[in-house]
């Protein structure tokens, strides 16, 4: 590697960042940017929030767990002892440092520099040159009460968090949440992939008596099985779940009665592996009633498809895990995907549905299919959810809101979210907003669209709060 660092020290983040034309800027400095964030699915630790904490450094609240960072850190040739090893924080935070300006044109460039900004004030451009300087000066603002984990959500207007959790989860620090009327709205998300992961016998008899405990009841059938997860889903529901997710390859269909489900269950419990196509209907079934108790609630539902995950066989055993060994699957989505959405649609019990693509070859796919169910019932029931993980960048952002436009509606659109495990991910809100002006900027000035400011920036702040503040009606 070269040992020569960038020496440039003002910051390229300025007012007019990303916005390329005067519309731009308009939209996003007089409509968009003051919006209040509905963050409607993270993966932030709901007892870090609850109870307030300050991070002891800037690497544990900002390169531990974030697998995109670790990623970029291993493509440059950086050993894993810098990464999630054994070396001190300041030595993660310096190698870090060190990789950014390789990551030029990479999304972590921008972000890397935005979170600086916007939390930190810092201008510089981070490199080896000015690392133990600026790990510093951020460590010495964490110990702040301005930078406790609250402060620095209410400082980036954030109104409501929406964390995933397992259906065996006790919600203790939401309830904490709630009785000490945090100044963020705290709302847990059912997410209930673990009741049908019979791929490992084991540990899926594992869960079984952990939902088991949790629900207070046993678990030797299908039927139990649903019970238990209704009992689960009630008590998500008395503290103020309205969401369900769902993270999977793709989803399944198959006639009903294909096989016994209660069959494949007594199989499953005698340690006897369930083929594919059985692992298949079972999930089919398990995810066909989950989606109808839903419905019943009143709930949303929410599908992330199309990841291929784990798979670094050698590094899942080292590490574990959702450790940045993982990828765009290319699964086929359409057919079995319409077919479960109409099983649901045909006794009118779809519930609100947004969908998530990973591989952009089907974004259209999504985008029609949302159509195909959106019956009039609900302003954009059925959504073609925002660019996430790999798309959640200006390319895939740009491509998810076009593809929505031309073949949906983009005004009926819910809008971003930060889909991230870090307290300073939120400025992305803001890259997603800068993003979107541009967007009805240029078409503003190509001559695409009138220039009807207001008409516009009513257009930009539904998109960024109002949609998903009707849509979602927490509580």
């Amino acid at each position: 590697m070269s040992n020569v660092e960038p020496k440039v020290k003002a910051t390229f983040i300025k007012e007019n960042f990303l916005l390329q034309t005067e519309m731009a800027n308009v939209l996003y400095h007089d409509y968009a940017k003051n919006m209040p964030i509905i963050d409607y699915h993270c993966h932030l630790s709901p007892k870090d929030l609850a109870e307030n904490r300050k991070f002891d450094n800037i690497s544990k609240i900002w390169l531990a767990g974030d697998h995109y960072k670790w990623r970029a850190m291993r493509t440059l040739g950086i050993d894993e002892t810098y990464i999630t090893g054994t070396a001190s924080d300041k030595e993660k935070f310096q190698k870090w440092a060190y990789t950014v300006p390789y990551t030029m044109r990479n999304p972590l460039y921008h972000w890397t520099h935005l979170e600086l900004l916007r939390y930190f004030g810092i201008e510089e451009l981070l490199s080896a040159d000015n690392a133990d300087e600026i790990y510093q000066q951020t460590n010495r603002q964490l110990e702040q009460d301005s930078h406790s984990t609250q402060s620095l959500l209410t400082g980036m207007n954030v109104e409501t968090v929406c964390t995933t959790d397992d259906p065996t989860d006790s919600l203790e620090f939401h309830r904490k949440a709630a009785e000490n009327d945090m100044p963020i709205g705290l709302f847990p998300t059912f997410r209930p992939d673990k009741s049908f992961a019979v791929e490992n016998l084991g540990q899926y008899k594992a869960y079984l008596e952990q939902l088991g405990s949790a629900s207070n009841m046993e678990i030797n059938s299908h039927e139990q099985l649903m019970a238990a997860l209704e009992n689960r889903i009630d008590f998500f529901h008395q503290h103020g779940g309205r969401l369900a997710d769902h993270g999977l390859e793709q989803l399944y269909y198959f006639p009903l009665g294909t096989f016994d489900i209660e069959i494949l269950f007594k199989k499953i419990l005698a340690d006897k592996p369930l083929d594919r196509e059985e692992t298949a209907y079972f999930k089919f079934v398990t995810l066909l009633e989950l989606c109808r108790l839903y419905h019943a609630k009143g709930w949303t539902q929410q599908f992330h498809l199309g990841a291929l995950r784990n798979t670094n066989e050698r590094m899942l055993e080292t590490l574990g895990p959702d450790t940045g060994f993982d990828s765009i699957g290319d699964f086929d989505q359409a057919k079995s995907l319409s077919q479960f959405l109409n099983e649901l649609d045909k006794t009118d019990q779809l519930c609100k549905t947004i969908l998530y693509n990973l591989n952009p070859r089907d974004n259209e796919v999504m985008a029609t299919m949302t159509g195909n169910f959106n019956d009039g019932s609900i302003r954009g029931k059925v959504q073609f959810g925002s660019g996430w993980w790999f798309l959640d960048q200006k390319d895939g952002m740009e491509k998810q809101m076009n593809t929505l436009s031309n073949m949906g509606l983009l005004s009926c659109f819910v809008g971003m979210l930060t889909d991230s495990r870090s307290f300073l991910s939120f400025p992305r809100h803001e890259y997603f907003r800068r993003t979107l002006c541009n967007l009805l900027g240029n078409d503003v000035a190509n001559g695409e669209l009138p220039a009807d400011e207001k008409w516009l920036g009513k257009l930009v702040q539904d998109i960024c709060y109002n949609n998903a503040k009707s849509y979602f009606n927490f509580q």
